[in-house]
């Protein structure tokens, strides 16, 4: 996920296009992004193939009917309505949603909506891009290639001493995951993490911090191959990436 240090917009100048090389193959709905975020977004996603379309107030009908790859949601008021829309319908239940604004603690409101990650503001051209490439083989369905699945969640780490952490998540994978929290992890320290994920209920399982990087407070933990609980996690990828 990536992160902005706030700037302060001076004057708005219009974007210069991004040349795409791909053609169109996927949808994203923009819900309540307006300028200067819409047209660079816009252009973001059309480098990668993915064609942004503005939503207008119908936004919640139109993703509980047609079928979109990705949604870009303004984390305000109305965004709950958006997102319970487009996972409760068939065609947009595993949908990428992109949160616009906030940070990863006041989207842990929408967490059972599954957040895959946030544009934070304001929005810049070089992060904007980051994120949508780090991204865009899940939206393109690309699974061959893409073995970790993005996504804001809510972790509790409990340490070896009887600790118990809370931190979010950024990353997962049938192998481990990579979060932030605000505490002191070692690396090679033992953890059972527990943690939700959409259809998946909760589940504990066994781990070691594998990295730790202090200055933007990231870290990941590597499950234990050993615990069986892990495959409950890898039944839900799989059918994350299948459906």
């Amino acid at each position: 996920m990536t992160t902005l240090m706030p700037k302060a917009f001076g004057t708005v100048t219009p974007l210069p296009p991004i040349p795409s090389s791909r053609k169109i193959s996927a949808r994203a709905a923009l819900v309540g992004v307006h300028d200067p975020a819409g047209p660079l977004l816009t252009e973001c996603f059309r480098q990668f193939g993915i064609e942004a379309i503005n939503m207008g107030d119908d936004a919640a009908e139109r993703l509980s009917k047609e079928k979109f790859e990705a949604c870009v949601v303004r984390l305000a008021p109305g965004a709950e309505t958006v997102m319970e829309s487009a996972r409760s319908s068939p065609s947009n239940t595993r949908m990428v949603i992109y949160g616009l604004g906030g940070s990863a603690q006041e989207a842990m409101k929408y967490s059972k909506y599954g957040i895959n990650a946030i544009f934070h503001e304001p929005l810049e051209r070089p992060a904007a891009l980051k994120l949508v490439r780090a991204t865009q083989m899940l939206v393109l369905h690309e699974f061959r290639r893409y073995v970790r699945i993005p996504v804001i969640t809510e972790l509790t780490l409990v340490m070896a001493d009887g600790r118990r952490i809370s931190a979010t998540s950024r990353e997962v994978s049938s192998g481990g995951l990579s979060g932030k929290c605000a505490e002191d992890l070692g690396a090679g320290q033992s953890v059972e993490i527990s943690f939700a994920l959409l259809t998946l209920p909760r589940v504990l399982i066994r781990g070691n911090i594998s990295w730790r990087k202090a200055a933007n407070k990231t870290f990941g933990v590597r499950f234990d191959q050993q615990d069986e609980r892990r495959l409950r996690l890898k039944e839900w990828i799989d059918a994350y990436l299948e459906s």
